[in-house]
């Protein structure tokens, strides 16, 4: 399983790369899971709906299913946060993953910067950054792209020799 990760700061259009790349890498005929880190109190589920019951009555895991999907939630119910690891574990094969978050985790991340932001890039301090997507001319001594270009960062993304790895 192949794993890229798209990190920065808050607000800085991680969510939008992510997508986007997702729909591009997807349109060249590759299976992409995610996944999406958040650090706060995050709830897929709504007060008062079954599956919320049966989560707050203690259940560890619960299954939402229906015709269209499914989803798991898992209760740590005090346990420690799983690690990226752990649930790149859990995913069904694919051929890629784009995990969006885990900045402090060593997997191959495209930083994504604005101008705009106060604050400094992630790069000059994460050697597992291996490009940067900014809407300025970023010093940055690896690939940088605009923003913009999905068609340019993906094609970095799926050649190994642009990526500067011998790995699929």
């Amino acid at each position: 399983m192949n794993v890229i990760g798209i990190v920065g700061w808050k607000n800085c259009g991680k969510t939008t790369l992510a997508s986007a790349l997702i729909r591009e890498m997807t349109s060249r005929g590759l299976t992409v899971n995610s996944v999406k880190h958040a650090h706060h109190m995050v709830d897929v589920d709504q007060p008062g709906t079954d599956s919320y019951k049966h989560r707050e009555a203690g259940a560890r895991e619960v299954i939402l299913a229906g015709g269209q999907r499914f989803a798991i939630m898992h209760e740590l119910r005090g346990a420690k946060e799983q690690t990226l690891d752990e649930l790149l574990g859990r995913l069904s094969p694919c051929d890629w993953v784009v995990v969006e978050g885990f900045k402090t985790h060593s997997h191959p991340k495209i930083e994504v910067h604005r101008r705009e932001s106060s604050r400094t890039p992630l790069y000059s301090e994460d050697p597992s950054i291996i490009a940067v997507a900014a809407d300025y001319a970023a010093d940055f001594s690896g690939p940088a792209f605009d923003i913009n270009d999905v068609t340019g960062i993906a094609d970095f993304i799926l050649t190994p020799e642009k990526r500067g790895t011998g790995a699929p």
